[in-house]
């Protein structure tokens, strides 16, 4: 008798074990531009942005609750949810230089609806939420992620020198907040930890694109060969920081 509700014990937990995998699989998400509604989660959004930093190691710009409310309130985010209305994943638009440039920030994936490639329609919608409201703009980014460049490669970006990006000081006093910020300065704002990535509409219009990297590569077919140059960059960056935190140096 014990060891039939045994198996039948076992039996039930692999059926639940397995209807909860089917769930996970099929999870169907909604994407949309964020409304009032959305405020509620400002705290939570906030707070899932800080400890996925935290887990990479790499630092990044901290955000507020008043931020991301502002955003919601302007119309320049983006939110996806799950069918039962569970908050799932934001990202936000920024623009720099007059409206000449815009980038997606904020772009996060609560921990347990990650794997579904809920990053990629995100980024996929807060494109399309940023060529609307932004036509002629030049969209750009950073990011440390490999997974975020194969997504921004897969939209039209390219990775790019930081002198590319927008020169508006408002956008790199952002970065103070970064743990990194001193190898930036170090840099005289012309690299870091990051990799720029930037969509030109230009490109769009059989006009020439401006790169100074990467010009006869596709990043979808060297991935590979540019994740290692990324790591190997972060290891060397780090490392000379922290030589000259040993030394006292600044």
């Amino acid at each position: 008798m014990a060891a039939y509700a045994a198996c039948l014990h076992s039996t039930l937990s692999l059926f639940y074990l397995s209807t909860l995998w089917v769930k996970f699989i099929f999870m169907k998400f909604l994407i949309k531009e964020a409304a009032n509604a959305d405020i509620q989660h400002a705290q939570t959004i906030v707070d899932e942005i800080a400890s996925s930093a935290k887990v990479r190691g790499t630092g990044i710009a901290k955000r507020t609750p008043e931020y991301i409310i502002q955003k919601i309130t302007e119309g320049k985010a983006v939110i996806a949810k799950t069918s039962e209305g569970v908050w799932a994943g934001f990202c936000y638009i920024e623009a720099w230089g007059h409206g000449d440039f815009v980038a997606n920030s904020g772009l996060i994936v609560a921990d347990q609806f990650r794997g579904h490639g809920l990053a990629k329609q995100i980024k996929a919608e807060i494109f399309k939420l940023s060529r609307k409201k932004y036509p002629e703009a030049k969209i750009f980014g950073l990011t440390t992620g490999a997974a975020v460049m194969k997504i921004n490669s897969s939209l039209g970006y390219k990775p790019v020198v930081y002198s590319d990006l927008t020169n508006d000081e408002a956008f790199w006093k952002g970065c103070q907040s970064c743990v990194n910020y001193d190898i930036l300065q170090s840099k005289e704002q012309k690299g870091c930890i990051c990799t720029a990535m930037l969509y030109n509409p230009a490109w769009e219009q059989d006009q020439k694109p401006k790169r100074k990297k990467w010009r006869n590569r596709e990043l979808e077919k060297d991935l590979k060969l540019f994740e290692r140059w990324t790591r190997f960059k972060k290891a060397v960056l780090l490392k000379t920081k922290k030589t000259k935190n040993d030394n006292g140096e600044k």
